[in-house]
C-alpha cells in the first residue's frame, strides 16, 4: 500500500533560561519590552507532523512517501529520515526559504515564550500529487496533515478529483480555519483523525454533528491520551481501543503523530481497524516515553513483546507477520 504523507517539516529549537521571565518585566514598561535572555541549554529537534509520522511508519518498516516543503538546509534531516526508510524523493526544495523553525524558550516555572518561522512551509502549496502518483506507480492513501492552509486544501480537492482515497488530520490548523475550510477538508474522507478536545471543534467550526461527520467520512478516530482512542463507523458501535502501559512520561510532544504513523502502518498491512488502533496506541507510548518526536527506537522483539502484554498473544500473532522493526 502506498501512503504519501503531506503536511509540515519543520525543526524545534528548545531552550532553557535558569530564572523566571516574569522577574525581567517591568509592568509599566511593557509597551517597550527589549530583552535578551541567557539560556543553559539548547537542544535541536527534528520535527514537523508529516515527518514524524513518516518516520514512524518507517521504523515499523514501512516505505512512506514524505510529501512536504523544505528549504536547502534540509541535507542532514533528509539523510535521518532515508535511514529510517522514508521515501523523501517528493519532498519539494525551496530556493527562498530555509525550512520551518520552532524556537522556545522555556523558564524555570514552565512559562514560554516561542516563534514559529513558517518558512519553505508556505511552498508546499505549490506540490502536485499527480506527479508524485506517477512516480512510484500510483498512490492508495493520501494523509492531509497540519500544513500550509493553502496546501492541506489544494491536496485534499486533487485527491478527490483524482479519486485517491485520503485521510483527514486537521488538528493544530483547526483554530485557524473556517468552519467552511474545515468542512472542505473532511468532506469525503476516508478517514478523519483528531484528538478528543478537536473532535468537538471540528462539530463546533462547522456546524455538522457527530452524526452527520459520519455521514461524509468513512472511519472516525478520536484519541483519548492516557485513556486510549475511539473509533466510531456509520451504523456501528463505537470501537474503544485501551492505552498500552508506559514505562514512563517523559514528554507528550509528538505522541500523536506516533498514534497516527501505527494507525497508518496497520492500514498498509490490512489489519482491522482494532489492530490499527492498538499499533498507534502502542508506538504513541514509545514517544511519550522520550523527549522529541523522532528520539524512540522501535525494537521487534520488545515491540512484539509489549504488544502481547497490552493486548494479548492472539492480537500479536496478527500483527507479528508485519512489524519489521528497524531494530533487533
Amino acid at each position: 500500500m502506498r501512503i504519501a504523507v503531506t503536511g509540515s517539516i519543520a525543526t524545534d529549537h528548545l531552550m532553557t533560561f535558569p530564572g523566571r521571565f516574569g522577574d525581567q518585566l517591568i509592568a509599566d514598561q511593557l509597551d517597550r519590552v527589549s530583552l535578551s535572555f541567557l539560556v543553559d541549554d539548547l537542544q535541536v529537534r527534528r520535527g514537523g507532523c508529516a515527518a514524524n509520522i513518516a518516520f514512524g511508519m518507517g521504523c515499523l518498516g514501512l516505505s512512506p512517501i514524505l510529501v512536504g516543503a523544505v528549504g536547502a538546509d534540509f541535507a542532514d534531516y533528509r539523510s535521518w529520515l532515508e535511514r529510517h526508510g522514508v521515501d523523501c524523493g517528493s519532498v519539494h526544495i525551496s530556493e527562498t526559504y530555509h525550512t520551518a523553525r520552532f524556537l522556545c524558550t522555556t523558564d524555570e516555572e514552565h512559562n514560554q515564550i516561542a516563534s514559529f518561522y513558517t518558512g519553505a512551509m508556505a511552498d508546499a502549496r505549490l506540490i502536485e500529487l499527480q506527479p508524485i502518483a506517477d512516480r512510484v506507480g500510483g498512490l492508495d492513501l493520501v494523509l492531509v496533515s497540519p500544513n500550509d492552509p493553502d496546501a492541506m486544501l489544494r491536496h485534499t480537492d486533487e485527491a478527490r478529483q483524482r479519486g485517491i482515497p485520503f485521510a483527514a488530520d486537521p488538528s493544530q490548523q483547526l483554530a485557524r480555519m473556517s468552519g467552511e475550510d474545515i468542512r472542505l477538508l473532511i468532506d469525503g474522507a476516508a478517514y478523519l483523525f483528531s484528538n478528543d478536545y478537536e473532535k468537538g471543534l471540528i462539530e463546533q467550526k462547522t456546524g455538522w454533528s457527530d452524526e452527520e461527520v459520519l455521514d461524509r467520512v468513512g472511519v472516525r478516530i478520536t484519541t483519548l491520551g492516557p485513556k486510549g482512542a475511539v473509533i466510531d463507523r456509520k451504523g456501528e458501535p463505537s470501537l474503544h481501543v485501551s492505552p498500552a502501559p508506559e514505562l514512563g512520561k517523559a514528554d507528550p510532544t509528538g505522541v500523536g503523530d506516533a498514534f497516527r504513523a501505527g494507525f497508518l502502518a496497520g492500514l498498509a498491512w490490512g489489519l482491522s481497524p482494532e489492530r490499527c488502533g492498538q499499533i498507534g496506541n502502542l508506538t504513541a507510548t514509545h514517544v511519550l516515553e522520550r523527549v522529541g518526536c523522532q528520539e524512540y527506537e522501535l525494537g521487534q522483539k520488545v515491540f512484539l513483546e509489549r504488544f502481547t502484554d497490552a493486548y494479548g498473544a492472539e492480537a500479536a500473532a496478527e500483527v507479528a507477520g508485519f512489524v519489521r522493526c528497524h531494530h533487533a
